[in-house]
């Protein structure tokens, strides 16, 4: 596949695949993201497309049916903001109850339309160590303490 010249159009079709990601389509990443990009969220700071890919096969095989929804979409140029929702339910703990986790993505995109810079931000602590057993109740006791 080509991605369109045009950035919101190559956003366009970044925002299904994402939506649409799975352990078949990561052999896709190599379309959507160039040979030398970058990759940055709160537990990772990786480059290569080897390196990224990693991360989301990490992710598939720790936790169940997990999947991206893009709420929102800023397009300035060559950069682009993302909004949105990653849900989940956890493999070791209690799997029944969804997670969410809200945050955003900032990327930058090559001529070609590839993904060049991608930087995730989310609050690791109330996003996601908040709802673990035993550490959430820590996490939530030092958040409130910090509050008062």
């Amino acid at each position: 596949m080509t991605l369109p010249s045009d950035p919101r159009l190559a956003i366009d079709q970044l925002c299904v695949w994402f939506e649409s990601l799975s352990p078949q389509t990561l052999d896709q990443l190599g379309e959507f993201y160039s040979a030398g990009a970058r990759f940055k969220d709160p537990f990772n700071e990786v480059s290569g497309i080897p390196s990224i890919t990693r991360i989301f096969e990490h992710m598939f095989s720790n936790l169940h049916e997990p999947r991206f929804i893009v709420t929102q979409r800023l397009v300035d140029g060559a950069q682009c903001f993302l909004v949105w929702e990653f849900r989940f339910r956890f493999k070791r703990f209690d799997t029944a109850t969804e997670q969410v986790v809200r945050g955003g993505s900032h990327l930058q995109l090559a001529p070609d339309g590839r993904i060049n810079e991608h930087r995730d931000y989310w609050d690791a602590a109330e996003e996601l160590y908040e709802k673990l057993p035993v550490v959430g109740g820590l996490m939530r006791w030092l958040k409130k303490r910090a509050n008062t």
